[in-house]
């Protein structure tokens, strides 16, 4: 079992910027694509980012040059840096582990309301 703890989501005025973290509970960054994910209210979850074993790195077109996904080895955790945020980037943030036999692990969840 993987768990993973989100944090740094937040109220942020238009244009402003937040860094999300997501601590997994164990070195899985060897054998897991770690990605964010978002979900805002009445839609579907939707791909942010990802970073995949050899840290090859992709983006949705709706942030693709206002996010960077990286990951810290020594510290199990995976961030999402999001800048110039946008009232559409509103909605939950959710962290993903996924491995090659399919299986996938999720945070809790971190709201990121982006208002001014």
């Amino acid at each position: 079992q993987v768990q993973l703890v989100e944090s740094g989501g937040g109220l942020v005025q238009p244009g402003g910027s937040l860094r999300l973290s997501c601590a997994a509970s164990r070195s899985i960054f060897s054998s897991y694509t770690m990605g964010w994910y978002r979900q805002a209210p009445g839609k579907q979850r939707e791909l942010v980012a990802l970073i995949t074993i050899g840290g090859s790195t992709n983006y949705a077109d709706s942030v693709k040059d206002r996010v960077t996904i990286s990951r810290d080895n020594a510290k199990n955790t995976v961030y999402l840096q999001m800048n110039n945020l946008k009232p559409e980037d509103t909605a939950v943030y959710y962290c993903n582990a996924r491995n090659s036999w399919g299986t996938n692990y999720w945070g809790q969840g971190t709201q990121v309301t982006v208002s001014s």
